[in-house]
């Protein structure tokens, strides 16, 4: 709907439409016979610009009397002293609304149906800080934050290449949030790039309040417990997946980006990998391999092995394990499932509770259930080593989507071997491959670079080459440009 000509009226508008709110503000100034009113939430604006940008203009132009053509003069008069703030004529309420909320004050001179709005935002947001969910002791301690210019910005400032662009999708019919989705035009795949865009710009929602709601319309597979999209809080590691040829979505009031596409090896590697001498963080990747295999499969391999297949256990150590299940009333699988409810109890308060007491309670809570449970008889120490093991493992992995799915196949092993023994194993482990096969994101296998078989992209996942041997960019992407390097790099 279009603005009405009569300042009285538009206020009365607004100010109906928003349920007469606390901090809405209204002036009026006249000058000679030109009646001015602006209008600004005081909740999201800062008086002071307001005053320095707005009331000293109107001012500088009652005293240089251009009352002839007032509205053009006023625009002009704003756009030649105000440098650093965003101005703007708008002619209807929705935009009203929208920039009302966004912090801008809205100008209007009595007889006219448009209106100037100019940036008087107040800075409701923190400052850029450390990373607080993926620590490196090496490498940038810079960390997106909940303003959505600035994370732009982080990223503009480790990409000065006018090839970088953004496009700005309004998500939400309410909220009306910025989502800005980033590639390199000459790197990136074009048709991921527009298949992305396509899903956003289908988005018919109220709300996006953070970038987990746009996540969940970007994933192929809902049911499936592994993550295809990597949630990264940190700009380095977005502005290296940009250059990979991936695509970035960052979401305002957000401090985390979306980046696509995302395979299993991409959860394996840490934000550390890449300040780090190749061959330590190869030695390091081999462990995280390992310890992803014993997470999930640990428990149920150990329920398998001692309740139907001892005869694959060495004699002293089934003897040994006889010993100590032998005072203890319930079955092998029960104690497991039993102490790793526990283990995830205690994981959960840890992350709920302020930091200076979770993590000492998550401690002293294990090591005290843990003990007592041995010495009431209730399972064997072996038992309280597996499940010590398994928990431990799965710390290794900061993302907690990939940890949580670790998780769910951990118990669906342990149930699979607590009914079949190994069968139940073997089936359990054929299902699990299966599955990862089955995942797709962006037409990209989740099981990459191992199925389909990318050999030489196959080290790389595991290792890690010196940054001077990395000629080429991951091809499984189907970038536009995969050259990384000139030869003139190599030693």
């Amino acid at each position: 709907m279009n603005l009405d000509r009569k300042i009285e009226v538009v206020f009365e508008k607004i100010k109906t439409r928003n349920g007469n709110s606390p901090d809405i503000t209204t002036r009026e100034i006249t000058i000679g016979n030109k009646k001015i009113g602006y209008i600004y939430l005081e909740s999201v604006s800062s008086d002071d610009k307001i005053s320095d940008f707005l009331v000293k203009s109107i001012t500088r132009l009652k005293r240089l009397n251009f009352l002839d053509n007032f509205f053009t003069n006023l625009y002009k008069e704003l756009q030649n002293n105000i440098a650093n703030s965003k101005i703007k004529t708008i002619n209807n309420y929705d935009d009203m609304f929208y920039y009302l909320a966004s912090g801008f004050t809205v100008v209007l001179v009595n007889g006219f149906n448009k209106a100037i709005v100019l940036e008087t935002r107040e800075t409701l947001d923190r400052g850029v800080t450390e990373p607080t969910t993926e620590i490196s002791i090496r490498g940038p301690k810079d960390a997106l934050t909940e303003n959505y210019n600035k994370n732009l910005g982080l990223i503009r400032k480790r990409i000065k290449d006018p090839n970088l662009w953004f496009k700005e999708i309004k998500v939400g019919t309410r909220t009306k949030t910025k989502v800005a989705i980033g590639y390199v035009k000459d790197i990136a795949d074009i048709s991921k790039v527009n298949k992305v865009i396509k899903k956003i710009e289908d988005i018919d929602i109220d709300g996006i309040l953070d970038s987990g709601f746009i996540r969940d319309f970007l994933t192929n597979d809902e049911r499936s417990s592994f993550p295809t999209i990597i949630s990264t809080e940190r700009p380095d590691l977005v502005s290296a997946a940009l250059l990979e040829g991936k695509v970035v979505v960052m979401v305002e009031n957000s401090p985390f980006a979306l980046i696509m596409p995302g395979v299993l090896a991409n959860f394996i590697h840490t934000p550390e990998d890449n300040y780090q001498k190749a061959i330590n963080v190869s030695l390091t990747r081999i462990l995280r391999f390992i310890a992803m295999i014993i997470t999930i499969m640990a428990p149920g391999l150990y329920i398998a092995l001692t309740t139907f297949n001892q005869e694959i256990i060495p004699d002293t150590l089934l003897i040994s394990l006889a010993i100590q299940r032998a005072s203890v009333p319930f079955p092998t699988s029960f104690a497991i499932i039993i102490l790793m409810t526990t283990f995830e109890i205690l994981r959960e308060s840890d992350m709920r509770l302020p930091e200076t007491m979770g993590t000492s309670i998550s401690i002293v809570g294990a090591l005290v259930l843990g003990d007592a449970a041995v010495n009431a008889g209730i399972v064997s120490p072996i038992v309280v080593i597996i499940v010590a093991i398994t928990s431990v493992t799965g710390l290794l992995f900061s993302d907690m989507d990939v940890v949580n799915a670790f998780r769910w196949w951990r118990f669906l092993f342990i149930l699979f071997s607590t009914v079949l023994g190994a069968i139940g194993f073997i089936v359990a482990g054929i299902i699990f491959i299966v599955k990862l096969c089955s995942i797709e994101t962006l037409e990209v296998p989740y099981l990459t670079p191992i199925s389909p078989l990318y050999p030489n992209l196959i080290k790389e996942s595991i290792l890690k080459r010196p940054r001077n041997k990395m000629k080429q960019r991951p091809n499984y992407l189907g970038q536009q440009d995969t050259i990384r390097m000139g030869d003139n790099n190599e030693n």
